[in-house]
């Protein structure tokens, strides 16, 4: 009966501990706030840096689940047909993942990517933008709108893959993103 007691009492304790680790992530993101710097490698190879974007456009970051995985391919998917309509506006958008950088380049070429597909591997960002803690391992498919000031535009926390890309087309164009202006 002893033993009992302290193996349920052990258990319970570690429960207790997760519990609480998994609380301890950064306060949620909330539009009007500063959107967390990230530097993450893409699909395509770069380092993209949110602080390149600051003053000059726009950005869209959309995390995904997990490369390879029905909604995230036919999320990724619908922003490769989606290009032409999203590259109007004078935003820069990224989808991203807490997967490699060379899966996701692999998952890039399989949904015809023409966007770059970062990757936070270690969480890092993820953990900054509130979609994955210290012990959940895969990202919340939210998306997040930054404007040119680095602020958070916009958050969806209700991503529907299929039509993901048409649904932040229409978002960028109802929050007043500015379109590209183009050359005569």
């Amino acid at each position: 009966m002893k033993i009992f007691a302290i193996f349920f009492g052990s258990i319970l304790l570690i429960g207790m501990i997760l519990f609480a680790v998994s609380r301890m992530t950064a306060a949620e993101l909330k539009v009007g706030d500063q959107a967390p710097d990230f530097s993450l490698v893409g699909s395509d190879g770069k380092t993209h840096k949110l602080a390149d974007h600051r003053g000059k456009r726009a950005v869209v970051l959309a995390w995904f689940p997990k490369a390879f995985t029905p909604g995230c391919t036919s999320e990724c998917k619908a922003f490769a047909e989606a290009g032409k309509k999203l590259r109007q506006f004078d935003a820069a958008y990224f989808l991203a993942s807490v997967d490699d950088a060379e899966k996701n380049k692999k998952f890039a070429q399989s949904v015809s990517a023409d966007y770059p597909i970062l990757s936070d591997p270690d969480g890092t960002a993820a953990r900054k933008y509130g979609v994955t803690d210290a012990v959940k391992k895969w990202a919340n498919r939210w998306t997040f709108i930054i404007g040119k000031n680095g602020k958070v535009l916009y958050i969806d926390k209700n991503v529907k893959p299929a039509t993901h890309a048409d649904d932040v087309t229409k978002r960028l164009e109802e929050l007043g993103v500015s379109k590209k202006q183009t050359q005569p």
